[in-house]
Order: structure tokens, then C-alpha cells, then sequence
């Protein structure tokens, strides 16, 4: 009976160490991403930054400004997309539910 038993909770038990290894993976890959999308962006502001350095110094020369012009559009463009790459990754994370503890709670007895 008590072979039976055990034969029944095994499944589930093989399964909470596969979901704790996923999830461990997930969190894993989330905290990578995150520090990858922190440094794309920081890089792609300061590419908007060039461009907004380049019209300003451009001194009234067409193609200097138009230079500076398009690195300010492809900066925003490149912020909107990180912008979104980041919400997707949270977005992903939160449905697989990787920030939740699912930490079973042991009631305590007092003596």
C-alpha cells in the first residue's frame, strides 16, 4: 500500500525539481537580458546624444545637420525598441512566473 503511495507522488515530485531547474534557468536568462537591454540603451542614448551634438555643431551645413538629424531618429528608434524588448522580457518572465516564491509556508506548533 505504502509502495503505491509513493508510486502516485513520484510524478509530481520529478516534476517541482524540473519546474524549480526551469524557472531557475528563466531567472537566469532574465537577469542576463536585463543587464544586456541596460547596456543597448545606455549605448543608444548616447548615439542620440551624438546626433543632437552634431546638429548643434554643425554650423548651418546641410549635411552636417542632416547627419545629426538621422542619429537623433535612429537613437529614439533604438530607444523604442529596447524599451520594448524590456517589456516583453518582463512580460514573459511574470507569465512563466518566475518572480513568484512558491515557498510552501510550515505551520509552527507551540509547545
Amino acid at each position: 500500500m505504502q509502495i503505491a503511495a509513493l508510486a502516485t507522488l513520484a510524478p509530481s515530485v520529478a516534476f517541482a525539481q524540473n519546474a524549480g531547474a526551469v524557472n531557475n534557468l528563466l531567472s537566469n536568462i532574465q537577469g542576463t537580458l536585463n543587464i544586456i537591454i541596460g547596456l543597448l540603451f545606455v549605448l543608444v542614448t548616447l548615439y542620440f546624444i551624438w546626433g543632437i551634438v552634431q546638429y548643434v555643431g554643425a554650423g548651418g551645413d546641410e549635411e552636417k545637420l542632416k547627419k545629426g538629424r538621422q542619429h537623433m531618429v535612429w537613437g529614439i528608434i533604438g530607444m523604442a525598441i529596447m524599451a520594448a524588448a524590456w517589456g516583453i522580457v518582463n512580460i514573459l518572465i511574470n507569465y512563466f512566473g518566475v518572480n513568484q516564491t512558491n515557498i510552501p509556508v510550515i505551520p509552527r506548533i507551540n509547545p
